[in-house]
C-alpha cells in the first residue's frame, strides 16, 4: 500500500507539472506527440519547461533532488534549458528532530552524549538528504578536548530509497523502449549508477574511509585540508570527524577582504581536480560551493577545505589512460588523435571514418581555444560534444557521469573565483607531465621494480614446467633441457643485474631529492 500511494503521488506531480506533456513531446513518434497535444488541454503550463521538471523534483524529495542533480550532467540526453535550470537543485531539506539525532548516536555508540561529548550542539549546523550535521567537543583518550563534527544518519532512509529507486527503474525502462537514444543513452545503467553511490552514502564508515584515502593523496601537496576521521566514534550511522573552520567559498568578497590571492585558489582547484583524477583516479565528487571552504589559519592560509565525502569517484587505470591522452591532445589540438582515440577504445563503431570525426570535434573544440573562463562554457562544450556523439553513435559510458558531474562544479567555481582563468593553459602543463610520468622512464623503473619479484619466482620454474610438458608430448629431449638449464642460469643472472641496476638507480634518486633538500637549507 505504501509503494501504491507514493506511485499516487508521483502521477499526481507528474500532471501538477505537466511533466507527462514534457516527456512525451521529447519522443519522436508521431503519435506520442499527439498524445502530448492532447493531455495539455485545459491545463495551465506557462513556466518555463525547465522549472517545472525543477520544483516538481524539488516536490518529490531529495532522492529525486540527487537524481536531477545527477541527470543535471547529462547534457547528452537534456535539451541545454533542462540540464540548466536542474543544475540549481540543491538539497533543501529541513533537519529532523534533533531528540532522533540524539537516539541514534546513543544506540550507535553504546553511551550516553553526556558521556561521550564534553558539549552537544544539538541544533544542526547542516542538514541534507542522507544525514544532518552537529557540532561537539569530544575528550580523547588521551583527556584533551577537542572540537568535532558529528554526522548523523537520517532515520529510515533505505525503505524510502529503495522504494523510489525501483519507480526509477521503471522509469529506465520506459525511456529505454520509447526513445530513438534509448540503448544508446543507457538509462538503466544511468539509475544503476545512482543507486550504487546513493546506498554508498547510506554507510557513514564508507565515507570515513574515502575521506582517509583522499587525506593520503592529499598529503604533501599543501593545496587542501581534509578532516582526520575519529574511528572510534565511527559507525554505518554516525560519523565523528575533526571540525574544520573556514570561510565558505561563495563568500569571495571576504575572502578577498583577507588577503586570500582569489585568482591563485581558481588554479589552485584546478591542479586539485587533476591531481585526484590523473594521478590518484579517486576523486572527490560533490564539490560543489556548500562542500568546500578556504582556510584563514595563519599555518594554512589559502588552503582548501574539503567537506562531505559521501559520494567519491574512481577511474580504472584504462580509464585514466584514455581520458589523459584525450584531454592532452584536445590542448595540442590533435583532433586526428581525438578521433583514432574513441575509435580504438570502442565508443564509437570500427567503421568510423577517422576524418569525418575528426573535422566534427574541430567543429566543436576549435571555436574555445585561447578564450578565458568567461567567454566559454565546459558545459556548452560538453552538450556539443554530445550532439556530436549521437550523430557517431557514441556509447555513453556511466562510470563517467560523476566526473561530468565534477567537472561542470569545478568550471563553475573557477569562473566565480577567476573569470579570467585560462583553463586550457592551467591544465596543459599537468597533464603533459603526467603522460611523461606514465609512458616515461620513470614508469619504466616502476613497472621493473614491482614485477622483478615475481619474474624473479618464476624464472626457476621455467624448466620444470617445460620438462614437463615435453615428457607429456612424447618423451623429453635432454639436448634441449640442456640448453634451457643455460638460458635459466644466464636470464638468472641478468635478473639479478637489472634488479641491482633498479635499486641502485633508485637508491641514486632519493640521494638527489635528499642533497637537494639539503642545499634548500
Amino acid at each position: 500500500m505504501s509503494r501504491l500511494g507514493r506511485g499516487l503521488f508521483i502521477v499526481w506531480v507528474v500532471l501538477r507539472y505537466g511533466l507527462d506533456e514534457l516527456v512525451l513531446t521529447s519522443f519522436q513518434k508521431p503519435w506520442l506527440r499527439l498524445i502530448a497535444r492532447i493531455v495539455s488541454i485545459g491545463r495551465s503550463l506557462d513556466e518555463p519547461r525547465g522549472q517545472r521538471l525543477r520544483e516538481a523534483l524539488e516536490r518529490l524529495g531529495p532522492i529525486f533532488v540527487k537524481f536531477g542533480q545527477v541527470l543535471s550532467t547529462r547534457r547528452d540526453l537534456l535539451p541545454l534549458d533542462i540540464a540548466n535550470e536542474l543544475a540549481k537543485l540543491q538539497d533543501r531539506v529541513p533537519p529532523f528532530d534533533s531528540e532522533v539525532a540524539v537516539a541514534t548516536i546513543e544506540r550507535a555508540l553504546g553511551k550516553p552524549v553526556s558521556e561521550i561529548f564534553v558539549s552537544f550542539e544539538r541544533t544542526p549546523v547542516a542538514s541534507a538528504s542522507i544525514a544532518q550535521v552537529h557540532f561537539a567537543v569530544l575528550k580523547d583518550r588521551a583527556g584533551r578536548e577537542r572540537e568535532v563534527a558529528v554526522k548523523v544518519l537520517r532515520p529510515d532512509m533505505l525503505g524510502v530509497i529503495d522504494k523510489d529507486l525501483a519507480l526509477m527503474r521503471m522509469m529506465a525502462g520506459w525511456v529505454e523502449g520509447l526513445s530513438a537514444d534509448g540503448k544508446r543513452l543507457k538509462p538503466r545503467e544511468v539509475v544503476a549508477e545512482f543507486d550504487k553511490y546513493l546506498h554508498d552514502e547510506l554507510d557513514l564508515v564508507r565515507e570515513a574511509s574515502s575521506a582517509a584515502q583522499l587525506r593520503r593523496n592529499m598529503e604533501g601537496l599543501e593545496l587542501v585540508l581534509i578532516p582526520e576521521m575519529l574511528w572510534d566514534f565511527c559507525t554505518t550511522e554516525v560519523l565523528v570527524m575533526e571540525r574544520m573552520h573556514g570561510v565558505p567559498i561563495s563568500h569571495i568578497d571576504k575572502l578577498r577582504e583577507a588577503g586570500v590571492d582569489v585568482p591563485k585558489l581558481a588554479r589552485d582547484g584546478v591542479t586539485l581536480f587533476f591531481t585526484q583524477v590523473f594521478r590518484d583516479g579517486f576523486f572527490h565528487a560533490d564539490m560543489h560551493p556548500g562542500n568546500i571552504q578556504i582556510s584563514l589559519a595563519p599555518e594554512t592560509f589559502g588552503r582548501y577545505i574539503s567537506l562531505d565525502f559521501g559520494i567519491v569517484g574512481t577511474l580504472t587505470e584504462v580509464d585514466k589512460e584514455y581520458l589523459a591522452q584525450n584531454f592532452a591532445a584536445f590542448f595540442r589540438r590533435d583532433y586526428k588523435r581525438v578521433a583514432e582515440l574513441h575509435i580504438e577504445s570502442g565508443w564509437v563503431p570500427a567503421a568510423t571514418r577517422v576524418d569525418e570525426l575528426e573535422a566534427a570535434v574541430r567543429a566543436v573544440c576549435e571555436p574555445y581555444f585561447d578564450r578565458p573562463l568567461k567567454e566559454i562554457s565546459l558545459g556548452m562544450v560538453l552538450m556539443r560534444l554530445f550532439q556530436t556523439s549521437r550523430r557517431f553513435h557514441v556509447e555513453i559510458q556511466p562510470q563517467l557521469v560523476l566526473l561530468q558531474k565534477t567537472l561542470l562544479n569545478i568550471e563553475g567555481l573557477g569562473r566565480d573565483l577567476d573569470p579570467d582563468l585560462d583553463l586550457w593553459a592551467t591544465a596543459k602543463p599537468f597533464l603533459e607531465q603526467w603522460m611523461l610520468q606514465q609512458v616515461g622512464p620513470q614508469k619504466l623503473i616502476h613497472e621493473l621494480k614491482a614485477q622483478a619479484p615475481r619474474y624473479a619466482k618464476l624464472l626457476p620454474e621455467l624448466p620444470g614446467l617445460l620438462h614437463q610438458y615435453l615428457q607429456r608430448q612424447g618423451g623429453g629431449n635432454e639436448e634441449l633441457m640442456r640448453e634451457l638449464l643455460q638460458e635459466q642460469k644466464r636470464t638468472n643472472r641478468l635478473l639479478q643485474t637489472l634488479v641491482a641496476v633498479v635499486i641502485g638507480f633508485s637508491v641514486g634518486l632519493v640521494l638527489v631529492q635528499l642533497w637537494a633538500r639539503i642545499r634548500m637549507f
